[in-house]
């Protein structure tokens, strides 16, 4: 297996992915033996270096006895990185991130191994590049230990000048970070909106946060390398708030989609349910499955199949409202929550959702998946009152999709008005005698 390459997880990937991960590395691998070259190793970088890194490797730590969430985890392993971009050689950006990824391997999570070379991969080329923009700006040592300068210059870093560089090369790094990371993300998933995850209001929250800590650390560092052990405890208060914050999260979240699981989706639908009859507004549920699903998972393996999952989840995501409410209900079915859709609202967003699906190509080696929904959907006070009800009528209208075809949105019959809903794929005029 090991010496298969075609059977590793990364070659699964699109092509473009793939590229741009051997890309990426192989930069990162040049430049290490580059520096290596031409970089002189002096005792006191090497001992801050190490002293950076034993800081990290005990917030790592301190990771793993607290607990990591599935999926996209952010930490504040950055407030280590800044030390290491604005008071070392750029050399040591590219070489620290490799031993504390190896702990978070090994110590914490085994994740896939491309995907955390990458991490590493990215941490060290936006390290590297702030760094040797900051170097360039505030030429000459900046570290001092114990506080006093390893050469002249050192306290540039504590300078008006120097603290300006570096609160921009600290920024320069997580921009370049984050917009690495988001290439992969768009490259992985072409029909995604520009937009993703990674550009949100809380992720640039946090990013400013580390960015200010990681600051605070550098200047910290500067002075003295005793200093670490009185601004660590902060940065691991900071950091067990901000896992403890996502481990919440996590529990009401579906690892493989992002979406809400089942139980976190009942919960949020029920409450939206009985707003609903309080207000006498209307109300849709839609139970969206996707079709010949085991076909995928037997075809292409379990992987691709994981990956169809995510696409679907990503398009009817992008395709409902921000107060609709869309939850993965187990396997390869999904539950969408429409507040305030009537039945002609409700079958036209079924109907949208469905031919948003259908024209998801997912790349996989030299050819692409494409896989097909279909939907049932029931309405408050017509096919049920409770949730338990609606649940059940819009499963019966899923399972009369599937025996005309598949591929289609259907109704159930509506025995509260005593008169049979058609699909949403029959003539108007019958849909309008419904």
């Amino acid at each position: 297996m090991l010496f298969r390459p075609r059977e590793w997880a990364l070659f699964t990937q699109p092509r473009a992915v793939v590229g741009y991960v051997v890309t990426l590395v192989a930069v990162d691998v040049l430049l290490a033996v580059v520096g290596l070259c031409t970089t002189v190793l002096r005792a006191e970088e090497l001992l801050t270096a190490a002293a950076v890194v034993a800081s990290g490797a005990v917030c790592v730590e301190a990771m793993r006895r607290l607990g990591m969430p599935q999926g996209m985890v952010r930490d504040l392993l950055g407030t280590w990185w800044i030390p290491v971009v604005l008071l070392l050689p750029p050399l040591y950006a590219l070489l620290t991130p490799i031993p504390l990824y190896l702990l978070m391997q090994y110590r914490i999570q085994r994740a896939v191994v491309f995907r955390r070379v990458f991490s590493a991969a990215v941490v060290a080329l936006a390290g590297f590049s702030a760094s040797t923009v900051f170097h360039a700006l505030v030429p000459g040592p900046v570290v001092l230990l114990d506080g006093v300068a390893g050469a002249a210059g050192g306290s540039a870093l504590i300078s008006g000048e120097g603290i300006g560089a570096a609160v921009l090369c600290a920024v320069l790094f997580t921009v370049c970070n984050t917009v690495l990371i988001a290439g992969a993300l768009r490259l992985s998933v072409p029909e995604e909106p520009r937009r993703t995850t990674v550009w949100d209001s809380e992720s640039l929250l946090l990013d400013a946060v580390e960015v200010c800590v990681g600051l605070i650390v550098s200047v910290l560092c500067a002075l003295s390398l005793l200093l670490l052990l009185v601004v660590l405890p902060p940065v691991l208060l900071l950091q067990r708030s901000l896992l403890f914050q996502q481990l919440q999260t996590a529990a009401r979240t579906d690892p493989k989609t992002g979406l809400l699981n089942a139980v976190a989706w009942e919960r949020v639908a029920k409450t939206e349910l009985a707003r609903a009859l309080r207000t006498g507004c209307p109300l849709a549920v839609l139970i969206v499955d996707i079709d010949h699903f085991k076909k995928v998972n037997d075809t292409h393996g379990h992987l691709i199949g994981d990956q169809v999952l995510l696409g679907v989840a990503t398009a009817l995501n992008h395709q409902l409202r921000q107060y609709d409410v869309v939850g993965r209900f187990g396997g390869e079915e999904f539950v969408v929550l429409l507040p305030g859709a009537d039945m002609a609202e409700a079958c036209r967003v079924a109907e949208r959702l469905r031919t948003r699906v259908g024209r998801t190509a997912l790349p996989v080696n030299d050819t692409t998946v494409t896989v097909t929904v279909s939907i049932g959907v029931a309405l408050l006070r017509v096919h049920g009152r409770d949730l338990l009800e609606l649940m059940a009528a819009a499963d019966l209208a899923l399972y009369r999709a599937k025996d005309s075809g598949r591929d289609r949105v259907c109704l159930p019959v509506a025995k509260a008005v005593g008169i049979p809903v058609r699909s949403a794929n029959d003539p108007p005029a019958e849909a309008r005698g419904s």
